[in-house]
């Protein structure tokens, strides 16, 4: 039984530790000003965790999302990745927040018919012109047949074994076929005739390929899903325009029991319902990434960019910019719900911008978080009123906030705590812990007695918002249970937190049935069209 230790942390040490923040209520979906101008670059949720598909124990599956809030039905040219960009996936697995192995993907955009796009013959006999079609395919497109394609995205994969700039590079390839391929986006069903064909059509791009010196193969998968993140995101931008307490005496009891006014579990509250995503996922033999730590590891995910950018006046499909310079980081992410609603506006685009190994910059973001604070000012009194109560603050008390220092930066000891301590933001996975089955996963996490589940790494079936809502307000505080019984951390006491066992809740739920149990593991996406 894997046990927690009572730890206090003097505050020194906190201080020390601190790097960056705990989670809120939104995801990482158009989180920084600069980012919202290069949406192709724009990550909105990364995942990490020991793949539960039967069959696969001891595999490891990674997930980055890309292009937040796709409408399906934008065409006629979708959601393509940026050719010029490099996207990739980082993986610590000796505690020093430096990356030790990275999944670099480079993608390469073509037309049909060499590079020029299809035509078709236009106009009489005599006076036929090729002309070119202005969309991205003329016909179905199935998984036997995609002759009828007018547009195709390729992509290499490269691993980087040591700093992403420095380290030795290595050129994957796949088991079958000559290079990786990404499906067209769902466009509709008179294209792909079905969901279920649609589906047929996607799986063909599951590719297996070798990665040196590991026994086992590993598994590839780049294409558009369904958004599997779940939030009540409009109103919790106003202000958080609804009451964020469970309202019932448990969620989905439909018995409006919990706190007065209180908002109740709703798949009418997910913003993102109507939303798809594309998705980088890979899956890899956790003993090929561990190398010599204790089994825990530290991922994130990047999207760079040539320093310079200079458009080309007379655009083509192939040439609409010339690219130069450096390759610069412009998006970053780990742990989810950070840049969003935590790290302040001056300084979501340094956070972009910025390295693990550097997260000591943005230390008062976790020791003296805004959040819990702004929500203090928009409930204390109505609580108060509606409780007949005389609560000081809603806020936690206890300054630095150690509590989040260990959730969010350094992991916690005998859980998901790397044997090298160095706090930074990234999320930290326990390769060690045996995979969760989807049917028995708690969407609670550690804090659900599901030692498999956020933050020990995130699973898509995961609610990340309700989990760091409760825990930014002094969950940890509490007792909570672990393996069964109920734990006291020592990161902080009862006191510290008036309201630290209450539901807080965004509304909007999320558990593993919204999610398939096999690679690549999120829905397939909607449809444009029906």
């Amino acid at each position: 039984m894997i046990q927690f230790k009572r730890k206090t942390l003097s505050l020194a040490v906190a201080v020390t530790c601190a790097a960056i923040t705990a989670g809120a209520v939104a995801s990482s979906h158009r989180e920084a000003p600069n980012i919202t101008r290069h949406p192709a670059l724009d990550s909105t949720d990364f995942y990490a965790f020991n793949s539960y598909e039967q069959g696969r124990e001891g595999y490891v599956t990674f997930i980055a999302n890309y292009i937040p809030l796709q409408d399906a039905y934008g065409g006629p040219n979708y959601f393509a990745m940026d050719p010029n960009a490099h996207y990739a996936i980082h993986i610590d697995n000796d505690g020093d927040a430096v990356e030790d192995i990275s999944f670099v993907f480079n993608f390469n955009n073509m037309l049909a018919a060499d590079n020029e796009g299809i035509a078709l013959p236009i106009g009489p006999e005599g006076d036929k012109k090729m002309v070119k079609v202005p969309l991205k395919n003329v016909g179905g497109i199935s998984a036997d047949d995609s002759s009828a394609a007018n547009f195709s995205e390729m992509y290499s994969l490269t691993m980087v074994s040591g700093d992403i700039k420095t380290g030795t590079r290595t050129t994957l390839t796949p088991a079958m076929g000559d290079m990786f391929k990404k499906p067209l986006d769902y466009i509709g069903n008179k294209t792909f005739t079905s969901e279920a064909e649609y589906a047929r059509y996607a799986q063909s791009f599951i590719y297996s390929f070798n990665i040196p010196g590991c026994d086992d193969m590993a598994k590839v998968f780049v294409g558009q899903r369904k958004d599997p993140f779940v939030v009540n995101l409009g109103k919790t931008f106003d202000l958080v325009n609804y009451v964020p307490v469970e309202g019932d005496s448990a969620p989905g009891a439909g018995d409006g029991e919990g706190f007065p006014g209180g908002i109740t579990q709703s798949a009418m509250n997910d913003d993102l319902a109507d939303k798809n995503v594309t998705a980088l996922s890979i899956e890899v033999p956790a003993a090929c990434v561990t190398g010599e730590g204790n089994g825990v590891i530290g991922g994130w995910t990047t999207a760079s960019l040539p320093q310079a950018r200079i458009l080309n006046p007379d655009a083509t499909f192939e040439k609409p910019e010339t690219n130069g310079g450096a390759m610069t980081q412009v998006s970053r992410l780990g742990s989810p719900l950070v840049n969003e609603l935590v790290i302040g506006i001056g300084d979501k685009d340094k956070f972009s911008t910025s390295h693990p190994s550097n997260d000591g910059q943005f230390a008062d973001y976790v020791t003296h978080p805004s959040l819990p604070e702004l929500l203090n000012i928009l409930f204390k009194d109505a609580v108060n009123t509606t409780l007949g109560t005389e609560i000081e603050t809603l806020a936690p008390t206890n300054f630095p906030r150690t509590d989040l220092v260990t959730a969010f930066l350094t992991g916690f000891p005998g859980v998901n705590q790397q044997a090298t301590v160095t706090a930074s933001e990234m999320l930290r996975l326990n390769t060690g812990i045996p995979a969760t089955p989807a049917e028995s996963q708690s969407a609670f996490g550690v804090a659900g007695n599901d030692l498999a589940g956020f933050p020990n790494g995130r699973r898509p079936g995961d609610d990340v918002v309700d989990i760091a809502l409760r825990v930014v307000m002094g969950r940890l505080c509490h007792p909570i249970p672990v393996a069964g019984e109920d734990t006291d951390l020592g990161l902080c006491a009862p006191e510290d937190a008036s309201v630290g066992t209450v539901p807080f809740t965004d509304g909007a739920p999320v558990d593993a049935s919204m999610i398939d149990n096999a690679f690549p593991y999120l829905k397939t996406p909607l449809a444009g069209s029906e």
